[in-house]
């Protein structure tokens, strides 16, 4: 009996032992492959949507800025920031944009991590900030928001597949080249798309006055004006004084502009502080200047985004 009770035990143990054996195994091999993959991770969600165009299933592509967010103001949390220091590539934009990471993307470049500055890579503008005849102040800096002039998109793309080619193992390079030309292509019919569009607008009303300056390429691109901002700033951390307002009102009279682009990840108080300082008479149009929306809220990508900022000024400028 004693005998039986002991092989007994003996098998049960030996049950045990294999089943801890292939669990652990299990284990390893999905860790293994979770660290095999590879990640890439975007600090804006507009780089985070060209990223993934030309990505595709390569790689895991992690967003850290969430849909309707200011990039000047965002910060992380302790997890996004681990998550920078353990990708293999961190695209960014650069040029000051996200100025409360790039501290962390910094500690992930000092750590080994390869980075990409997408805004410093697509030949920047210098600013052009304060109203016509009033100050400049900050002037000559360089403008962080490359993307409203999507031929520079179009160069930056092309870098971030060479970026992800380099230093991404484990993708398959041509399968990311192929994605690169087809998104390429789709960028080309935007730009065809948008100066078709913008032919509508006459010479004398391509003058832009917006919440904050954030339209410089887009107007350097395809010709267009920009008179000033409710915020005479590259940010819109800054604010706008009395004196600002009034410059900008001037300005606004003497160009005959009655029509202000507000960013629609910001509140649109500063606008209408406008049109009640030139007595009402002020048409106030949201764009999607500055960050992405939800999918199916207006600008879930890229392209819809330009889209859709592109009609909605049009039609601003024409009364169409």
């Amino acid at each position: 009996m004693s005998v039986r009770v002991g092989a007994a035990r003996v098998r049960a143990l030996l049950v045990t032992l294999i089943s801890f054996f292939v669990l652990a195994a299990t284990a390893s091999g999905c860790a293994g492959g979770d660290d095999a993959w590879p990640r890439i991770v975007v600090t804006t969600n507009i780089l985070g949507d060209i990223t993934r165009e030309i990505v595709g299933d390569e790689a895991d592509v992690s967003v850290l800025m969430k849909p309707n967010t200011d990039p000047h103001s965002f910060g992380l949390s302790a997890v996004q920031a681990a998550e920078l220091e353990n990708a293999d590539l961190v695209v960014y934009n650069g040029l000051g944009l996200e100025e409360n990471v790039l501290r962390h993307v910094e500690a992930a470049r000092e750590s080994g991590v390869a980075t990409f500055a997408a805004g410093e890579a697509a030949d920047p503008l210098p600013f052009h900030i304060g109203q016509e005849g009033g100050p400049e102040e900050g002037a000559g800096e360089p403008d962080p928001h490359f993307w409203t002039d999507p031929d520079r998109v179009r160069k930056a793309a092309g870098l971030i597949a060479d970026q992800v080619a380099e230093h991404v193992d484990g993708v398959d390079e041509k399968a990311v080249r192929d994605n690169a030309a087809r998104y390429d292509g789709q960028l080309a019919d935007l730009t065809t798309w948008m100066e078709k569009s913008f032919a509508a607008v006459p010479e004398d009303r391509r003058a832009l006055v917006t919440n904050h300056h954030v339209f410089g390429y887009l107007a350097d691109r395809f010709g267009f004006r920009v008179i000033g901002a409710v915020i005479p700033s590259g940010t819109t951390l800054a604010s706008p004084s009395s004196s600002d307002l009034r410059s900008l009102t001037q300005a606004m009279e003497k160009a005959g502009v009655r029509t202000v682009f507000a960013d629609s990840s910001q509140p649109t108080k500063l606008a209408e502080v406008l049109r009640q300082e030139m007595g009402g008479d002020v048409d106030v149009v949201s764009l999607y200047s500055e960050s992405l929306t939800e999918k199916g809220k207006g600008a879930g990508t890229y392209l819809d985004m330009m889209r859709a900022n592109t009609s909605a000024m049009v039609e601003g400028l024409t009364g169409d």
